[in-house]
């Protein structure tokens, strides 16, 4: 285990792969957009003293192995007085470390201090939409960094044309977020929250709390996608005995499909997805965004789905049609729906996912969890220490360099733009 009450003990520096070209000397300014503090204050009174120590993946990747770090494992780092504790190390550095919170609408902070910023960090719970327009705003912007994984708020086309690099931390709460989704997925078929609503309404009316309660046992759970997070659900659903598919445009070994019973039904095509769903019980979405999938559970996706089948989306919000949503779980056609991803983020007060039955929505959480975030701004770290010294970056951290799709990047992601629409954000604070 870590303590928090010892910083953690620094790593040998990350073998890596594809090289960044700065020099050490740079002054560069970089901004951060990151969630607003606890309403309770900062720091909170933490919970626990310790989190568990995670040095390899499942895949046996390494997690983050930066140099050192300043912060103690557990802390609350992707708010704004956390600053992903970077702010003693990049001023050591003799470069500039701006905050923000305000992140949406013409003339935001964000916008005011991106106008001669090199490098733009965001996280996708708390996205900074770095839009071609953005970009054009920012003559100097050498690289977009996800605190997190998924990079869809940033617009990879442009981020090509333009030449600036984008990464992410891989991996680093793909397992945060498969056990958000178990989570989520049990709460819906357990009609958990309304019965927790019985309680604290001070009921006790158990025909209330069972009348849309049953067993996930034997019932069929797909997957669209099973990446890292994707395998992770199924691994964790297989001892609930469960019936498992799912579909990738990179099919699982065949040793991991014998050892999870899993049935393949095809690539990330539209047609694989529809003939996966007209025989689940369960379907969670583990894809990331990109042109392909946005609005891939539409009307007619969600028509070929049985009657009664629950969605679980902590992928990206956009990859669903939110009124298609709204309208299925009116008419029942869907028993239920949860995940904490919606477009845009943060939704405005009246997104119609606030207000639908049967759901169990929360706001973009589940990859951010004190453990996650130890990960995600080591990662951060890393990632920046190899920049400033002008050393390769991981392959696995990579998503646009040298003008494409490289590393994981071009693995997961296609090319095109997936920020439209993400003005919306700004009637959030309206």
């Amino acid at each position: 285990m870590m303590l928090r009450q010892s910083l953690r003990a620094c790593l040998p520096a990350a073998q890596c792969k594809n090289l960044l070209h700065t020099t050490s000397t740079s002054r560069m300014k970089i901004v951060a957009a990151l969630y607003e503090d606890p309403v309770t204050g900062y720091p909170p009174k933490y919970a626990r003293d310790e989190i568990p120590e995670i040095k390899v993946y499942p895949d046996g990747q390494t997690t983050p192995t930066p140099k050192s770090v300043d912060f103690n494992p557990g802390d609350l780092l992707g708010c704004v007085s956390g600053e992903l504790g970077l702010r003693k190390y990049l001023e050591s550095q003799g470069h500039t470390y701006v905050v923000v919170n305000d992140k949406d609408g013409p003339g935001c902070a964000l916008e005011q201090e991106l106008v001669d910023a090199d490098i733009v960090i965001s996280q996708p719970f708390w996205p900074a939409y770095i839009t071609r327009e953005r970009m054009d705003m920012a003559p100097n912007l050498k690289m977009c960094m996800t605190a997190g994984i998924g990079s869809d708020h940033v617009d990879l086309e442009a981020a090509m044309e333009k030449g600036i690099t984008v990464t992410e931390v891989t991996f680093c709460n793909s397992i945060s977020v498969a056990e958000h989704v178990v989570m989520q997925i049990l709460a819906l078929v357990r009609n958990y929250i309304p019965s927790h609503h019985q309680i604290i309404n001070g009921g006790w009316n158990i025909a209330d709390c069972v009348q849309r309660s049953y067993d996930v046992e034997g019932m069929t759970v797909g997957t669209v996608a099973a990446g890292r997070i994707g395998l992770a659900v199924l691994e964790r659903m297989k001892p609930f005995d469960c019936k498992l598919q799912y579909t990738d445009r990179h099919r699982l070994p065949e040793a991991t499909e014998a050892k999870l019973g899993a049935k393949y039904q095809g690539g990330d095509d539209r047609a694989s997805v529809e003939k996966m769903v007209k025989e689940c019980d369960i379907v969670t979405i583990n894809c990331p965004l990109y042109p392909a999938t946005q609005h891939l559970f539409d009307r007619k996706m969600l028509e070929q789905m049985k009657k009664g089948a629950y969605i679980v989306n902590t992928a990206r919000g956009k990859i669903c049609d939110e009124n298609a949503i709204k309208d299925a779980l009116e008419s029942g056609h869907l028993a239920g729906y949860a995940g904490d991803v919606w477009f845009p983020q943060p939704p405005p007060k009246d997104h119609p996912w606030r207000s639908m039955p049967n759901h169990a929505m929360t706001p973009h959480i589940s990859g951010t969890s004190l453990s996650a975030q130890h990960r995600y701004a080591a990662g951060v770290r890393e990632t920046l220490e190899c920049f400033f010294e002008g050393s390769p970056i991981r392959d696995e951290y990579l998503i646009v360099q040298g003008g494409q799709l490289a590393g994981v990047g071009a693995h997961s992601y296609s090319s095109g733009n997936a920020t439209g629409g993400s003005e919306a954000a700004a009637k959030f604070k309206n």
